[in-house]
């Protein structure tokens, strides 16, 4: 019973940083597509770790649904799943938007913020 509460205070802090990561990731993409000094490989690397906290705080949840039997809100694991699923889907688009992919990775980053803040407003229910 320790652990699931670990567990569960670990997934509601980290949630944080998938959110602010994923908008930090998402404005320094948008900022890029104007300005080119932000045009750099960091923006690359940053966008991977920041969309990479979305597969953790997913599998942390999975863990706490299954191992721990802890029964989540409504919609809650749907936000997670869509948010993984976006990633696959801007991913899949990064060589058929070559020219805009700022553009891509700049909403997609704001769009995965948005589903975390939507997961996180619905699992405080």
């Amino acid at each position: 019973m320790l652990l699931a509460s670990t567990l569960l205070d670990v997934h509601e802090s980290f949630s944080w940083f998938v959110v602010i990561g994923n908008g930090l990731a998402g404005a320094w993409a948008l900022g890029a597509h104007w300005l080119a000094p932000l045009r750099t490989r960091a923006l690359w690397w940053f966008v991977l770790v920041a969309q990479l906290t979305m597969f953790v705080q997913v599998i942390m949840g999975v863990a706490l649904v299954t191992a721990e039997e802890i029964e989540p809100p409504e919609f809650h694991m749907f936000y997670g799943f869509v948010g993984i699923i976006s990633i696959a889907i801007i991913y899949s688009y990064r060589q058929q938007m070559r020219k805009h992919r700022y553009l891509l990775y700049g909403f997609g980053g704001l769009f995965l913020m948005g589903l975390g803040i939507r997961a996180m407003l619905v699992g405080m229910r």
